[in-house]
Order: structure tokens, then C-alpha cells, then sequence
């Protein structure tokens, strides 16, 4: 199941370093809990690994939360390569 971009309304970064061992349950808690957020609408939440190459997602798709886990192979530092790359733009 791949994410419509269409039907999300809102993205948001959930920046800090977080235990990507938590579940479903567990981040849509820190959503509604520290960010005083609706995990239920149609918005995705990015979080960030304690590693710069894992990440998670969380979207709920209107019938059930669908969680994604990303970790990228070019290495750790991936991810300053592609902000260093857009800031350059």
C-alpha cells in the first residue's frame, strides 16, 4: 500500500532523536501526547532515528495507520548530503 501525496493535508518532522523501536500504537501516543496532535487526520509524521539513516512514518488512511520504516544504505551522512543539497539550489 503506497501513500496517496494527494490526501495528505499536513506533514509534520518530528525533530529529536527518536526510539524507532516503538510501534503504531506508541508514536500515534507521542503524537496525540507531546504535540497535542489528531494522529487520526489525514497528515503524515515523519520521525528521525537516534542514526541519521532510519526513519519512521506514520499516516492514518482514513480505515487504519499505516507505519513506514525507512533506512537509507548511502550511510549516515545521507542526510547532510541532501540538505547541504538543497540549500545550495
Amino acid at each position: 500500500m503506497l501513500i496517496n501525496m494527494d490526501a495528505v493535508h499536513q506533514t509534520y518532522i518530528v525533530c529529536g532523536k527518536m526510539d524507532l523501536r516503538r510501534g503504531i500504537d506508541a508514536l500515534a501516543a507521542v503524537v496525540q501526547e507531546q504535540f497535542a496532535l489528531y494522529p487520526y487526520n489525514q497528515a503524515l509524521y515523519l520521525f528521525c532515528g537516534t542514526r541519521k539513516d532510519s526513519f519512521k512514518a506514520l499516516y492514518w488512511d482514513g480505515d487504519g495507520f499505516l507505519l513506514l520504516y525507512k533506512r537509507i544504505e548511502a550511510g549516515p551522512d545521507y542526510s547532510g548530503r541532501l540538505i547541504k543539497a538543497k540549500s545550495e539550489s
